[in-house]
């Protein structure tokens, strides 16, 4: 019989055994994931002051109460209350002064992890003597604070590069990336993997262990060199600054900062390296980039709670269909058996096509299963999901049919009235269409509200967003079904309003436009696109164009000038090029070269003569920037004025996920704002009087100024 002592405050329950080892473990009420609060360290004190006065306790075993996870981080809607980079500098130094204390308690401290212990979490089980977790394909370790503009604020940059060594934590702290089980047992995160059902009894026998001596992470000659001399991290700290800022452009004070702190501490030791930290996490979280992307994680968090229509509950989809084995096709199949975990069955003409659909999932599994994130089992039991047929054999219990076949009106009408005859009555029709209005394209349908657009963007495996596009007599139930079902398949979906180009290739093409009237101007192209990377997308225009195909991009113009007039006309540019046979990067042949050491990073120079121009820089990159985004902002702004945009919210993650809008910006509604609406008008108005008419500010915005609102 055991004599087990229950003691229990909030979030945090202590039972002490027989056995000399006491199990800690965290449940905050009422969350689905455990995050740490400020106001917790009083309940932490009084647990580590109960530990340290019993003598009994050799060892304590730190768990959690949920489920499936560890910790998932801080409370990052704490930082909203701090009014000073000192209040932020406050929270950071009470986390830290609390886990220095569980590194310092007599008692052997283990963390049991299973499930994500990122951010604080992580910085939690570091802070303990040993660190087990399960094999679990959802367990995970990391520190992505630079996601949020923030850097790890309760000791992560000092212990974690102590642990595992400096160039490993540093690339881990700077690209946020998590490790899973496997990896972080490779670095030395953790001393053991097991499966979940023997993880506290393992974690128990560490827990009686004497605490480690722990060696020097196990390095190369060369790291020794870089890592454990003056001169040697001299030069690695510089070559990581430089490599940091040739990502950010200097846009993102964070990678700056995090570098900075773990120099200070591997110079000056752990106690300055902490004092560093604290200092700078404050003055991360005053700086406007770390607003505007903690924005974006709230909203993103809220719109995963969201249904589609408010009050209607989606239904699940167990079958999946998808017409076309194209790279969308097969993209499409991709997300749907390995994030949503259900059968697709790929329809398409030629055998060929369904091959190649298969292929695409084979070829990313195959490089997980290569670099050991996955077992050839689980590789296998993906793909076992995905099926092919060239009729319509296996459709008839399908759920929803997902369309990605060429953008022909007759064709997709044709796949409505084929789908309505082989599935079921409710089976919801999904059109991938990137430019034909989904009334038209359920103009002939039997059943039009079971009609709706999900328009995914590509590639479909990396890329976070679908537009759910509703037409005027979609059903409600249809709608949350399909938000619901691209949620499953680890998207993030904004619904729109039907129309020529939905929204986000609806603010893309007047951007597109302006970047080729300036090539026509006789601004080279690499001063167009560098011009646009400094301002912070991830590509510029003309390589975006490239990237997408120059057919593809262009397609959609004529859907837009017939729906929204002059302002879409596309500069005569695009119709020599294409004659020309340039497609872009696909065939090789675009505005960039594709031969040569280095191929799509060089302009292809023949592309002035064939345009008849001789380039030459006559705008600062300043100006380039200004006018390209303009076109977006003021087409963004009557987007939401028309209601193809639900709100302001919506409309900024659209475009950051659509199109990679810079996100320390925040979107183009939140950068209107910072900019302030005035502002936005008066240089408007300033291209509209000097450049052309299709600057002239939306009414909306007109409006705003006048009576000085805001979006937000």
């Amino acid at each position: 019989m055991t004599n087990d002592v229950q003691a229990t405050s909030g979030a945090f329950t202590l039972i002490k055994q027989d056995n000399g080892v006491a199990i800690l473990t965290m449940d905050v009420p009422g969350e689905s994931m455990n995050t740490l609060k400020a106001a917790f360290g009083d309940e932490i004190s009084a647990m580590l002051d109960d530990i340290d006065a019993d003598t009994s306790i050799k060892g304590v075993v730190l768990t959690s109460g949920k489920a499936n996870s560890f910790v998932a981080g801080a409370d990052i809607s704490m930082l909203a209350a701090c009014n000073t980079a000192e209040d932020a500098t406050t929270i950071a130094a009470g986390g830290q002064a609390i886990f220095d204390r569980i590194e310092r308690m007599k008692a052997t401290f283990v963390a049991a992890i299973n499930g994500p212990a990122l951010g604080g979490g992580l910085e939690l089980a570091l802070a303990c003597h040993y660190r087990i977790c399960t094999d679990s394909p959802s367990t995970q370790v990391g520190l992505p604070e630079v996601q949020l503009g923030l850097l790890p604020g309760s000791g992560g940059t000092q212990r974690l590069p102590r642990l595992i060594g400096i160039q490993q934590a540093m690339k881990m702290m700077l690209t946020g990336a998590p490790a899973r089980a496997k990896q972080a047992k490779k670095y030395g995160i953790v001393d053991d993997v097991v499966p979940q059902s023997v993880l506290l009894k393992v974690a128990e026998q560490f827990a009686l262990k004497r605490k480690p001596e722990r060696e020097a992470p196990q390095k190369s000659v060369m790291d020794k060199m870089l890592e454990n001399t003056g001169p040697g991290r001299g030069m690695m700290f510089k070559k990581a600054r430089e490599a940091t800022f040739a990502k950010t452009k200097g846009n993102y004070p964070a990678p700056g900062y995090i570098i900075d702190v773990i120099e200070t501490g591997m110079r000056d030791g752990i106690e300055a390296g902490l004092k560093a930290e604290a200092e700078a996490f404050g003055k991360l979280v005053m700086t406007p980039e770390s607003f505007q992307l903690r924005q974006i994680f709230f909203a993103t968090t809220d719109m995963k709670k969201e249904n589609g229509i408010e009050g209607v509950a989606p239904e699940k989809m167990k079958k999946v269909g998808v017409l076309g084995g194209g790279l969308m096709g097969g993209g499409i199949a991709f997300v749907t058996s390995t994030k949503a975990g259900v059968p697709v069955r790929i329809k398409d003409v030629r055998p060929e096509g369904i091959a190649n659909a298969m292929k695409y999932s084979y070829d990313i599994l195959n490089k997980k299963v290569k670099k050991r994130f996955m077992r050839s089992s689980e590789m296998q039991k993906q793909l076992s999901l995905i099926t092919g047929t060239l009729d319509y054999s296996g459709y008839q219990d399908t759920d929803i049919v997902v369309e990605a076949v060429f953008e022909d009106l007759d064709l997709k009408q044709k796949m409505v009235a084929d789908i309505e005859e082989n599935c079921k009555e409710n089976t919801i029709f999904a059109s991938n269409t990137s430019s034909i209005p989904i009334t038209q394209i359920a103009a002939k349908a039997a059943r039009p509200e079971n009609v709706i657009g999900l328009h995914y963007f590509s590639p479909v495996d990396k890329m976070p967003l679908a537009e759910v596009i509703a037409h005027e007599t979609t059903s409600d139930q249809v709608i949350s079904s399909t938000v619901e079902f691209a949620k499953k398949q680890g998207k993030t979906p904004v619904v729109v309003k039907d129309g020529a180009g939905f929204y986000v290739n609806r603010i893309l093409a007047p951007y597109m436009n302006e970047a080729a009237s300036l090539i026509l101007a006789g601004e080279p192209i690499e001063h167009i696109d560098k011009s646009l990377v400094k301002f912070g997308f991830p590509v510029g225009p003309v390589k975006l164009l490239d990237e997408v195909g120059i057919d593809v991009g262009t397609k959609i113009i004529p859907f837009l000038v017939e729906a929204f007039g002059e302002r879409f006309t596309a500069p005569s540019a695009f119709d020599k090029v294409l004659a020309d046979g340039r497609k872009g990067k696909k065939n090789q042949k675009g505005f960039y070269s594709y031969e040569g050491k280095k191929p799509g990073k060089e302009v292809d120079e023949s592309i002035y003569s064939l345009l008849g121009l001789t380039p030459s820089t006559k705008l600062s990159e300043k100006e380039v920037a200004e006018r390209c985004v303009l076109m977006m902002l003021n087409e963004a702004a009557r987007c939401l004025d028309e209601s193809v945009i639900r709100n302001a919210r919506d409309g900024d993650i659209g475009a950051i996920f659509g199109i990679g809008f810079p996100p320390f910006l925040g979107g183009p509604f939140r950068y209107m704002d910072t900019l302030g609406i005035k502002h936005v008008v008066e240089r408007l108005n300033h291209y509209a009087s000097t450049v052309g008419d299709k600057f002239t500010p939306a009414d909306i915005l007109v409006k705003m100024a006048e009576e000085n609102s805001t979006f937000y």
